[in-house]
């Protein structure tokens, strides 16, 4: 298994997942925020921090003479999709993840890894982590994503405010909770 680079760069190229293991391995503790209210606390993520694995594994292979485009579009293996700014992506927070709370990442959790962003709403934390494309511009997977989506500024969406989506999206909890259960 591989997480592919490519997108908008000369030359796209896999990173093996084993190559992972060369990494420092970061214990972290953080919630995970929801767009439509709720959160999941003190989650327990063990994984990689994704700043040391662009400074080892990806920033190497980009040749120095070309400008590296602002953005990041995390793609799942589940075909989901997100996009992060590059400074936000290399935010120290952000985590490839492989365990959660002592153990290893079951299919429901993103396995065999994901992306977690917990300064960021969930659907930024892309499940099923198989490749990163590089993008010059915001490409959002939906009419409300929003390009930064941080949670401490409530960024839920482009087009309303997210005071007001906060408001819209409460009644969806239930049927997500049910769902869920």
């Amino acid at each position: 298994m591989s997480i592919t680079i490519g997108g908008e760069i000369e030359e796209p190229f896999e990173i093996p997942l084993t190559d992972l293991a060369g990494l420092t391995r970061v214990e972290q503790v953080s919630d995970l925020h929801c767009v439509t209210t709720w959160s999941a606390t003190e989650l327990h993520w063990s994984g990689y921090g994704f700043s040391e694995f662009w400074n080892a594994l990806i920033a190497p292979r980009m040749p120095s003479e070309t400008p590296i485009p602002s953005r990041l579009v995390f793609k799942g293996d589940d075909r989901y999709w997100s996009s992060l700014a590059i400074e936000d992506a290399l935010s120290g927070d952000v985590l490839i993840a492989d365990m959660l709370n002592g153990k290893p990442l079951d299919l429901d959790h993103g396995a065999p890894i994901r992306l977690v962003a917990p300064s960021h709403y969930g659907y930024k934390s892309v499940k099923h982590l198989a490749g990163i494309d590089f993008r010059s511009t915001f490409k959002g997977s939906g009419m409300l994503e929003h390009p930064r989506a941080r949670v401490a500024f409530e960024e839920r969406g482009r087009v309303l405010p997210g005071t007001v989506l906060r408001y819209l999206y409460r009644p969806s909890i239930g049927p997500i909770v049910k769902k869920l259960s």
